[in-house]
């Protein structure tokens, strides 16, 4: 087993309460349950010895030729991974059946199908969970030869198979041998469940086939609502589906990524865990979900928003938390894993999000965009809180904040969280108006233009010819590509296309995009980090709609080459072309799409003009 495996060797499975990954080599590397933001039982991903794995591959030595590759059923949440020897071919099924209902459960299954299609292949299953991200130690029962029960803290997890695989001790973990030939199988089922709950039966070959078949029309069947029909399908509906794959069905809450602790940068302190919701990440998806033809995911995050604005909360408190625990849950302590070794030596790794208590205001221009987006107010209560939230804002939009990024270096008046606040504004105006909606108009009115003459007098730097980070330095920032984006600018006015050209000279590198230079804007922590895949995509969408085809149509096919194996992306790319960062990342699959239909749009446009295509 690679002890750590590149960030990019990763397929996710999962069933829209939890997730996890599996390493190219056969190797559940990362799993977290009941929740995606519970404790894990496997976390190898961020200590090789400590943090717990279950491997199911064949077995066969290093100077056989053996290979390995890994793959998804086409269109689904099936992930295969196949092996290539001299002496047979086989391959595992990892996956686990969607439960999309509004009920929370604490019984996941994640089951492991083996096959060998020619040949014979010998298999070794380790199973080595480590409960409570390996703080906490666990006993080991045997009721039979096929089925084993590690007990943790409130959490059991079941481990069974199918005739023909039986389980040894190994201490108190487990490990098996087996062999297969053409045209057999067997089956391997992991199945967490809160402590002292009855086992679930050991399953059989029919009914592991079967659960395969049900996960892979599931899919299959909620790709169909899909309305994108542009010219990069495969990556998009690959997208869309790990967007779903990281949103916790109970509450419609996405999550930012599947994992916490992955390094932006090796070695380096920039690890965070991204397990939660964020307001601005969940709400930009809302319009890209809209725009694929999901509206029910959509529904269901407003719905989600709407009962975080409409919470009683103390007097002082700001209406919003930049981010929450998927069930809502505010309260989101950080704290160090200091028994943790870190992927690949990277520390500290970190539980919880200390951000949450940061002060963000763009996040205002994101939640009101997303309440009011396709023409949407809602219900008549979620109006009034949305009315209470504007009110506040008028009073408190003018003053310095944490920015977009959550930098650690203190408050600034950035540009973004201006920007965002004027979205806020002009949202709500125009819905109060086309609704005939009670609304402070005048006042709000009043703000947004305050909020426009102050980003443009305060906003832009002569000298860079660009609109600039925050109003103190000259400084340049990924985040304001959104500026067509959101209506402020035209994407063919000159000061935007000034600052786009600004952007393309100082912080894109061969299409990759940096957020920001930390050397010259100095965020708070040590260490540098990769080129930032959420900007990237941004820079195509700017691009596109500035009129700049042919550099967006390059841009974004190179991008497409630093996806992994299965089209999975994480936050950043390093230096050397390497994934960093938590994985799979919904901001990078997020902007991926919007990316592609706003290039699909413009490209279409470009062939009407030119007389090539009639509708």
């Amino acid at each position: 087993m690679n002890r750590y495996p590149p960030i990019a060797e990763h397929g996710m499975v999962g069933d829209l309460q939890t997730a996890a990954l599996v390493a190219s080599d056969g190797t559940v590397d990362w799993w977290c349950t009941p929740r995606f933001d519970s404790p894990s039982v496997f976390a190898s991903l961020l200590d090789g010895e400590r943090g717990g794995h279950c491997r199911l591959a064949a077995e066969y030595p290093d100077d056989d030729g053996m290979t390995v590759r890994q793959l998804y059923l086409s269109d689904t949440a099936v992930l295969v991974t196949r092996f290539m020897a001299p002496g047979g071919v086989g391959e595992v099924a990892d996956f686990m059946v969607p439960d999309d209902s509004s009920t929370p459960t604490g019984v996941h299954q994640l089951l492991r199908v083996v096959r060998v299609v020619r040949g014979s292949l010998p298999f070794a299953l380790s199973c080595q969970p480590r409960f409570d991200y390996g703080r906490a130690p666990h006993t080991l029962e045997r009721p039979d030869e096929h089925s084993a029960v590690f007990r943790g803290p409130g959490t059991d997890l079941h481990l069974q198979s199918t005739d023909g695989v039986d389980f040894h001790e190994d201490g108190n973990d487990i490990s098996a041998r087996f062999t297969l030939s053409a045209g057999q199988a067997a089956a391997v089922v992991l199945t967490s469940t809160p402590g002292g709950h009855p086992a679930p039966p050991r399953p059989t070959l029919e009914e592991a086939a079967d659960a395969l078949e049900t996960c892979r029309t599931f899919w299959l069947s909620w790709l169909r609502s899909c309305t994108y029909r542009g010219r990069w399908q495969d990556i998009v509906n690959r997208s869309a589906i790990t967007l779903k794959l990281l949103t916790y069905a109970p509450t419609g809450a996405p999550i930012a990524a599947a994992t916490m602790g992955l390094p932006e940068q090796i070695g380096g302190e920039r690890n965070w865990d991204y397990r939660y919701t964020w307001v601005r990440d969940a709400s930009l998806s809302v319009r890209a979900l809209i725009d694929l033809g999901f509206h029910e995911e959509a529904h269901a995050f407003r719905r989600w928003l709407r009962e975080r604005i409409e919470t009683d909360r103390p007097p002082s408190a700001d209406p919003l938390q930049i981010m929450y625990r998927i069930d809502g849950d505010p309260h989101l302590t950080e704290e160090i894993l200091d028994h943790l070794e870190g992927y690949r030596g990277s520390r500290p790794v970190r539980a919880g999000n200390a951000a949450a208590d940061q002060l963000q205001l763009d996040i205002y221009g994101e939640a009101s965009d997303a309440l009011i987006v396709g023409g949407d107010i809602g219900a008549i209560r979620g109006w009034h809180a949305l009315g209470d939230v504007l009110d506040w804002l008028a009073d408190h939009w003018d003053q310095p904040d944490e920015g977009i990024w959550e930098t650690r270096g203190g408050r600034q008046d950035f540009t973004y969280s201006r920007l965002m606040t004027w979205v806020a504004f002009d949202r709500g105006v125009r819905a109060a108006t086309r609704f005939s909606r009670p609304a402070d108009t005048v006042r709000w009115t009043e703000a947004r233009d305050a909020v426009f003459r102050q980003i443009v007098e305060r906003g832009w730097h002569d000298k860079r010819q660009a609109f600039v980070q925050h109003y103190d330095t000259d400084v340049l920032d990924a985040s304001l590509l959104l500026m067509p984006r959101v209506g402020f600018v035209s994407p063919r006015d000159p000061d935007w296309l000034s600052t786009l050209d600004a952007m393309g000279e100082e912080l894109v590198s061969d299409s990759l995009v940096y957020r920001y230079d930390p050397t010259a804007s100095p965020d708070g922590l040590r260490g540098s980090e990769g080129t930032f895949n959420l900007c990237s995509f941004f820079y195509v969408e700017a691009l596109a709609r500035s009129g700049r085809l042919d550099q967006a149509h390059h841009a974004f096919d190179k991008m497409l080459t630093y996806a992994n194996h299965v089209g999975l992306f994480a936050e950043e790319i390093g230096p050397s072309g390497e994934q960093l960062g938590n994985f799979p990342q919904a901001f990078t699959h997020l902007a991926l799409v919007t990316a592609a239909m706003a290039l699909d749009e413009e490209l279409e446009k470009a062939r009407n003009r030119a007389g090539g295509w009639h509708p």
